[in-house]
């Protein structure tokens, strides 16, 4: 991924935080077919620290479990808000016209070997802590234990575990930070002016990156 210095950002909290907010990754791996892209939710501990590990299931019918080359990394690609970006915005516009749009997102991207865990003990483990996540916040939380165990397990039977330690992460912020601070007030304007979630996301992360966090 191509980072001007800019649009860097190298820290773990900062990238750890986009990885947990938006899960669902698109896994890109490498296989004698050529390259292969999955969208899996994937849950992100912070152990081994500092970069952590990914954990996720796939569908055993699914041949990425089978066919990743296993002495390459995998990319597992998290993406965060963003939004297009109108030189109409843009308050300097008006003084020379010389501005053109662009776009703005916030992306990480975790490396690490695919280990294939197909085991049932870990795979209930992980499928217990996956629902414990995302079930926090709903009104009367779903757990595993509330459907059959012999449902469980026959769906248990239909999935493999993958886990991947994180041995590099990169962070790229595209929020206008190479914009004056007049075009970045204009610009977080206009998003806000918009109202939609997305949009209203991008607003704040260039108001926290203009402020210097």
């Amino acid at each position: 991924m191509y980072i001007p210095k800019h649009f860097d950002e190298p820290r773990v909290e900062v990238l750890h935080a986009l990885m947990r907010a938006r899960p669902l990754a698109t896994l890109v791996t490498l296989s004698a077919d050529g390259l292969n892209a999955n969208h899996i939710p994937l849950l992100l501990s912070d152990e081994p620290a500092p970069l952590g590990t990914l954990r996720g299931h796939v569908a055993r019918a699914n041949t990425l479990w089978r066919d990743a080359a296993q002495d390459l990394d995998v990319l597992a690609v998290f993406h965060g808000s963003d939004a297009y970006i109108t030189p109409s915005w843009y308050p300097g516009k008006a003084e020379n016209g010389k501005a053109v749009p662009t776009w703005n997102y916030a992306v990480a991207h975790a490396y690490g070997r695919l280990r294939v865990m197909d085991d049932a003990v870990w795979l209930r483990a992980h499928l217990e802590a996956l629902t414990r996540n995302h079930e926090a916040t709903m009104p009367e939380p779903w757990h595993v234990s509330d459907a059959p165990q012999d449902y469980i397990e026959k769906m248990m039977a239909a999935v493999v575990g993958i886990e991947i330690v994180i041995t590099r992460l990169l962070g790229k912020w595209k929020v206008s930070q190479n914009q004056p601070a007049q075009n970045q007030a204009g610009v977080i304007a206009g998003l806000r002016a918009r109202a939609d979630v997305q949009s209203l996301v991008m607003a704040e992360l260039i108001k926290v990156k203009s402020a210097g966090a």
